[in-house]
């Protein structure tokens, strides 16, 4: 006589240290459940089949009726997938950061514009000061750390407080923060590219996964010196990530337009 070797499997251990044994007659009734549900489908596809058939012009015009709300819940499953990338990019983006121990150091915040106009900023930012407040930046002059300096400048001018420019290693995302005059907190990310290189949808994803779960935004913004592809913005709109290219980036510039959180 062969002995098998083969351990059988003991019962489930449950939380709590309790184990859940196996019931015959649960499973037989969920078998049953499933198999009552499988021919009730068939049932269903059958009649709807022969209705089909018999009555074409209605079907057509049932489908044609059902395709707004089939296409409503597609719109709302891909919605759902967004939120769930952003989250799973955060918790990434985050272990990363504990992964690598990356030191920040504590960002000093920004000092007040107060050089005369067209005098330079002693870190050849390369942008003037007018007295009327409205700051002429040359942006295609500037780094992308003079660039972040430049939209920290705007902030403040514009009466938000404690701006501070965090761009940098293990910035997840966050060039400048602050707090703007009504109290909400702003999470600015900043992009200088040249006019040919557009914004892509991956760059605004990135900062999605962060600005609400991590930096804890009330509004988030992705301001730059070019514009967005059409994918980037279709991404910004539905997660709720404002858009500033560089005419609205111009005209908050020069205050003729709005600033992100206005």
């Amino acid at each position: 006589m062969t002995i098998s070797t083969e351990r059988i499997p003991g019962p489930t251990r449950v939380a709590g240290g309790r184990r859940r044994r196996f019931s015959l007659r649960a499973t037989a009734l969920w078998f049953a459940a499933v198999a009552l549900l499988l021919c009730g489908a068939g049932f269903a596809v059958r009649i709807l089949a022969g209705a089909a058939a018999a009555h074409p012009v209605a079907a057509v015009l049932v489908v044609a009726a059902c395709a707004p709300a089939v296409w409503s819940f597609a719109r709302a499953g891909r919605r759902l997938r967004l939120r769930r990338t952003a989250r799973r990019a955060a918790r990434a983006l985050a272990l990363e950061c504990a992964a690598a121990e990356i030191a920040v150091a504590e960002p000093e915040p920004v000092a007040p514009a107060t050089a005369p106009e067209g005098a330079d900023d002693g870190h050849g930012y390369g942008y003037d000061y007018n007295y009327d407040d409205n700051y002429d930046y040359d942006y295609d002059a500037l780094d992308a750390d003079a660039f972040e300096a430049a939209v920290a400048e705007l902030c403040e001018r514009d009466g938000c407080r404690d701006v501070q420019v965090v761009g940098g290693a293990g910035d997840l995302g966050a060039d400048v923060v602050a707090t703007t005059p009504d109290g909400r907190r702003v999470v600015i990310q900043c992009k200088r590219y040249c006019a040919t290189n557009k914004v892509g949808s991956q760059d605004v994803q990135r900062f999605g996964g962060t600005c609400y779960a991590v930096h804890e935004a009330d509004v988030a913004a992705v301001v730059t010196t070019s514009d967005f592809t059409t994918p980037a913005a279709e991404y910004a709109e539905q997660c709720g990530i404002l858009c500033f290219d560089r005419q609205a980036l111009l005209a908050w510039s020069a205050a003729t337009g709005p600033a992100p959180w206005g």
